[in-house]
């Protein structure tokens, strides 16, 4: 099998041990020379190889997803829980029809809106078709059409429709870079390929849409709620398991990834603060002090409208909170970034839960292990 030649090490130094192709902007940009591009990483995904390939939220690991032992592969490498179901990734429309029992017309409403794009749509799964490592013993199945150009080449060279959850060990910070792949899997996976940093920067939105038009939200993500309720002209709601209140989501089987288990966690504690700016800013600033004092390596996730405030080992820029889109193209690598540091106390502030603030927050509470700390007007 031919491979990239690989000009330097890349992420962490280490060189990935598994084939590894590069694809600049003008090969992603030629259809002809892109499918080429990508041919031996889709023979791998054909027999029963696991390779990650970008997309336009995050990094994804895919393997065929009719195939068991290619899916199994993929939980081993992860490390993921088997009662967590993957996400299948397909590259034009037609390949519905062989996966799903029906498509409602308010859910193919949504695929016309959104599609390609970072929705998932979850479907009732026709039977013997897809491995059920994939659907975890539920009758359906997330499907979603990435707008990558690399992603839709691959899917389409392979042949296959691919589950595909993000390509980092389960539970640490979802990968954007391809170095953040090799990082985490590159020993247990069998090829990476590179198409450069993702855009979105957090997963898809996941939805499942019922027979009167009225949509669930199971995880929030690149498509907003107000996105979503546009398009579909009906009332959308967020499922009570993935509200921040919520105490069932540890007891219920998962119906899509990102529901149950703590995700996306750095190494060290994290905690996020919220309130008014001001008592934020005073009690960041005082804690990371205290940190510090006991000899802790400090780190900060804040906006740009505050970061000058503060004093810490690690800090990083979430972007401005007028632009929330920068904070969740940013958010994994400033995760990811605390742990290249060894940072073990970690303070971030939170942002509002509007638009993409929503898919923001999601994941940052489940990053901290939910732990939040709301100020009041007089707290210290």
């Amino acid at each position: 099998m031919e491979m990239a030649h690989i000009e330097k090490e890349i992420g962490t130094g280490r060189m990935p041990s598994a084939p590894y192709w590069h694809i600049d902007s003008e090969t992603a940009a030629d259809p002809a020379k892109l499918r080429e591009k990508v041919k031996d990483a889709a023979m791998l995904l054909r027999d029963g190889g696991v390779v990650a390939f970008p997309t336009e939220t995050v990094y994804g690991l895919g393997a065929d997803a009719r195939s068991t032992a290619a899916v199994e592969a993929v939980f081993a490498a992860k490390g993921r829980p088997s009662d967590n179901p993957l996400i299948v990734h397909i590259s034009k429309n037609a390949q519905l029809e062989g996966l799903v029992e029906h498509v409602s017309p308010a859910a193919r409403k949504l695929m016309e809106a959104f599609w390609p794009g970072p929705l998932t749509v979850v479907l009732p799964v026709k039977a013997n078709v897809l491995s059920p490592r994939v659907t975890a013993g539920l009758d359906t199945v997330g499907i979603r059409m990435p707008d990558h150009p690399v992603a839709l080449a691959l899917i389409e060279e392979s042949g296959c429709p691919v589950a595909a959850p993000s390509a980092n060990r389960s539970g640490r910070p979802s990968p954007t870079l391809a170095s953040h792949v090799v990082e985490d899997l590159g020993s247990f996976i069998d090829g990476v390929v590179d198409g450069g940093a993702t855009g979105v920067g957090v997963e898809s939105t996941v939805i499942q849409v019922s027979e009167d038009g009225s949509v669930t939200v199971l995880r929030p993500g690149g498509i907003t709620l107000e996105q979503l309720s546009q398009a579909a002209g009906a009332s959308v709601q967020l499922d009570p398991a993935i509200l921040p209140e919520s105490d069932t989501a540890g007891d219920l089987a998962p119906r899509a990834p990102g529901m149950k288990y703590t995700h996306y966690a750095p190494k060290g504690t994290l905690s996020i603060i919220t309130g008014a700016s001001n008592k934020v800013s005073e009690y960041m600033s005082r804690n990371l002090q205290e940190a510090a004092g006991r000899g802790e390596r400090t780190g900060v996730l804040a906006f740009d409208e505050h970061i000058g405030r503060y004093q810490a080992d690690c800090i990083e820029s979430l972007g401005s909170l007028s632009d929330l889109s920068t904070a969740a193209h940013r958010l994994y690598a400033a995760l990811r970034r605390m742990d290249e540091e060894n940072i073990g106390f970690i303070l971030s502030e939170a942002c509002p839960e509007e638009g993409i603030g929503a898919a923001i927050m999601n994941r940052l509470r489940k990053a901290a292990g939910q732990t939040v700390i709301h100020l009041d007007a007089t707290a210290r």
